[in-house]
C-alpha cells in the first residue's frame, strides 16, 4: 500500500492535502447551511475566522506526522513537516501582509 512506504515526496502530498481536507471536514461539520463557496468568501472576510479555520485544518498535519513518526517512517513525516511550515508561512503571510 502506498501509506506504508517511507518517501519524502509522499509526505509532502499528503501534508498538503491534509489541511484541505481539513478544511472540508470544518465545513460539513459546522457550516452545511451555507454552500462551500460562501464558507470560502466568509473564511477570506474575516481574519478570526480565517484563523480557526486553519488551526483546525493543521490538526490534520498535526495527526498524520503523529502516526508517520511513530511508525518510524522518517521521511514522510519529515515530508510532512516540510509541508506543515509552508502552508503556515503561507497563511500568515494571507493573514498578515494581504
Amino acid at each position: 500500500m502506498i501509506f506504508k512506504r517511507d518517501n519524502f515526496i509522499l509526505g509532502l502530498i499528503l501534508g498538503f492535502l491534509a489541511p484541505f481536507l481539513g478544511v472540508v471536514i470544518f465545513y460539513f461539520a459546522k457550516f452545511t447551511s451555507m454552500t462551500f463557496k460562501e464558507f470560502l468568501e466568509v473564511m477570506v472576510m474575516w481574519k478570526s475566522f480565517f484563523t480557526s479555520v486553519i488551526t483546525v485544518s493543521l490538526i490534520a498535519d498535526g495527526g498524520l506526522f503523529t502516526i508517520y513518526i511513530n511508525t518510524d517512517r522518517d521521511e514522510t513525516a519529515r515530508g510532512i513537516f516540510v509541508a506543515t511550515l509552508i502552508y503556515t508561512i503561507a497563511c500568515l503571510i494571507l493573514k498578515y501582509v494581504l
